[in-house]
């Protein structure tokens, strides 16, 4: 199996749908809108998220994400950028008082999506390992992320659902250290580049 990783540009849309699966049908659902708003942004009606992304994509100087493919078979998709660009990391409280700096040559990964099929097969590393690369390339000097440290959970089975922003296996895996904890299960973590 080869994975390969390519940045979300407006002619790759169909693919970023694709790795979404089912929940490609709902304009509801997140779409990785979540760290745009402030959570006193968030409205309670809900908003065409699907619409939101692929103008993003479509417009962006800087793809806004990047896509994994197996064998040239879309598989998954993470969302990074600027931390500056996310004001749902940045108001949130237990965060800015564990973040240094101003956030613009600090990234972060805020998500990941892996299609069903291809769950615990390295495509979230590749994305994580492409995501540094794609981040230093842009001019960041550290790459940041809030994963799940599912050691320290008390269900013996952790729906991936509740995975979306990654594992802290996974991000300890691409060389990145633990530099603060905003809860017990929430470690931030950073890679310096």
């Amino acid at each position: 199996m080869r994975v390969s990783v390519r940045p979300a540009t407006a002619d790759h849309w169909s693919d970023v749908v694709e790795v979404f699966g089912r929940r490609g049908d709902d304009p509801g659902w997140c779409w990785c809108q979540l760290f745009l708003r402030a959570p006193t942004e968030r409205q309670s009606v809900p908003a065409d998220n699907r619409a939101a992304l692929h103008a993003e994509i479509t417009r962006a100087a800087i793809p806004p994400g990047l896509i994994a493919y197996v064998d040239d078979h879309p598989a998954g998709w993470t969302r990074l950028g600027p931390r500056l660009g996310f004001p749902g990391v940045n108001s949130n409280k237990s965060l800015a008082r564990v973040l240094e700096g101003d956030g613009t040559r600090t990234w972060w990964v805020t998500c990941f999506a892996v299609a069903r099929p291809y769950r615990g097969t390295g495509v979230a590393s590749g994305l994580l390992q492409a995501a540094v690369e794609f981040a230093r390339d842009q001019g960041a000097a550290a790459v940041e992320g809030h994963p799940v440290d599912v050691a320290g959970l008390r269900a013996d089975r952790v729906a991936a659902s509740a995975l979306y922003t990654g594992t802290k296996a996974l991000f300890v895996a691409a060389g990145f250290v633990e530099v603060a904890r905003t809860y017990p299960t929430r470690p931030v973590m950073r890679r310096v580049l």
